[in-house]
Formats: C-alpha cells, sequence, structure tokens
C-alpha cells in the first residue's frame, strides 16, 4: 500500500493558529493525520516553521458545522439596522491595542 493511499484514508483535519498571547487562533489551513496528536505535530511542522505561534487547535473537519452562503441575508443582514451592536461608539485604551 503506498503512502498516498494510507493518507487519504486519514481523516481531515482543519488547523487553527495564535500567533500571540491574547490574539484569537486563526485558520491556517487543512492536513490529513491518523489522530489529534499527529495532527498537531504535523501542524506545527507545517504552519509555525517560524517559530510564530503560541498555540495550536486542531479540529476534525468533519466536527465543524457552517451556515450555508445562500443564508447570508437571513444571518447577516438584520444585524444591519442595529447600530448599537457595531463597537464604533466606545473608545479603547491605549494599552488595548490587538482590537
Amino acid at each position: 500500500m503506498s503512502s498516498a493511499t494510507v493518507q487519504a484514508e486519514w481523516p481531515l483535519w482543519e488547523i487553527f493558529v495564535r500567533t500571540k498571547a491574547g490574539l484569537d487562533h486563526k485558520h491556517c489551513g487543512s492536513l490529513h493525520a491518523a489522530d489529534a496528536k499527529m495532527a498537531i505535530q504535523l501542524a506545527r511542522d507545517v504552519y509555525t516553521r517560524r517559530q510564530e505561534g503560541s498555540s495550536i487547535w486542531a479540529v476534525p473537519s468533519q466536527h465543524i458545522v457552517a451556515s450555508d452562503p445562500g443564508d447570508k441575508d437571513m444571518y447577516f443582514d438584520p444585524m444591519e439596522d442595529k447600530v448599537y451592536r457595531h463597537p464604533t461608539f466606545y473608545e479603547l485604551p491605549e494599552s488595548v491595542d490587538h482590537m
């Protein structure tokens, strides 16, 4: 059995990396791995080669549930009439520089 065949049978994982403490995790990409431990190790090698990460999340792709882009209006347009939900009325202190 070739390594390509074995890898094709491994589950797909979505990888999220947090670059600095206090910032949110960002989706970096996907990879195939046999288990969670391997997914973290491969993600470290592939997505944090320059030591830019402080935390890695590996989530099995099959467990991610997403909205349908065709339902965009139903989910997001009602928010436009509620301007108080947008943080444009607040001044942030200088100590909060990463928002």
